[in-house]
């Protein structure tokens, strides 16, 4: 079994991609492989609702960026998704919010590429706006017929220099106890 972490925020090193490091660690401790793909750096343009994706039922995008169907396919390889995004001005970054969009679209348009796979949001935010950008994730995750997996609380956490999330002792037990719940569903596949 395979779990993909994307975080979509444009910094190294910050507070959603420290969560990410936590969630994978977790998983590893539970035998199940692992890779995060930081969107930081990418080239992933919007979608343009060009419709060439369901049109061609060939799983490709006719944008042409560098990274998109790098991302994707490694999404589509994987058993698991978790994706992860800080808040900004309530919902997921411009760099989140490109990459579903296009995976979505295309995944959609091609029989549902993502149905089945298990997936989590994980929101980071310095003070609000988490529970609408967690909404969107989940909403995008259960859209595509996925099984999201959930915690004790919400999947987020509060910091806003990097690795302060790190002293959100609930935020952190809860995405903790998350990927132990992603592991538990990928060991009933």
């Amino acid at each position: 079994m395979k779990a993909v972490l994307v975080c979509g925020s444009p910094r190294l090193n910050g507070n959603t991609q420290k969560l990410l490091e936590l969630a994978e660690e977790v998983l590893q401790e539970n035998n199940i492989d692992t890779e995060l793909i930081l969107l930081h750096g990418k080239d992933i343009k919007p979608c343009i609702a060009c419709n060439r994706c369901r049109e061609t039922k060939d799983r490709m995008c006719s944008i042409k960026d560098d990274d998109f169907h790098t991302v994707f396919n490694k999404i589509l390889e994987a058993d698991a998704l978790v994706i992860g995004s800080p808040v900004y001005f309530g919902s997921a970054t411009s760099q989140t919010t490109c990459l579903l969009h296009r995976t979505g679209y295309v995944s959609r348009g091609n029989g549902r590429l993502l149905s089945g796979k298990v997936g989590a949001p994980i929101v980071v935010a310095r003070r609000a706006g988490h529970n609408f950008t967690y909404a969107q994730l989940v909403l995008f995750l259960t859209m595509n017929d996925m099984t999201v997996a959930g915690s004790t609380y919400w999947n987020i956490a509060f910091g806003k220099n990097p690795g302060e999330v790190m002293d959100d002792e609930e935020g952190v037990e809860t995405i903790r106890r998350c990927a132990q719940n992603i592991s538990m569903l990928l060991s009933k596949k």
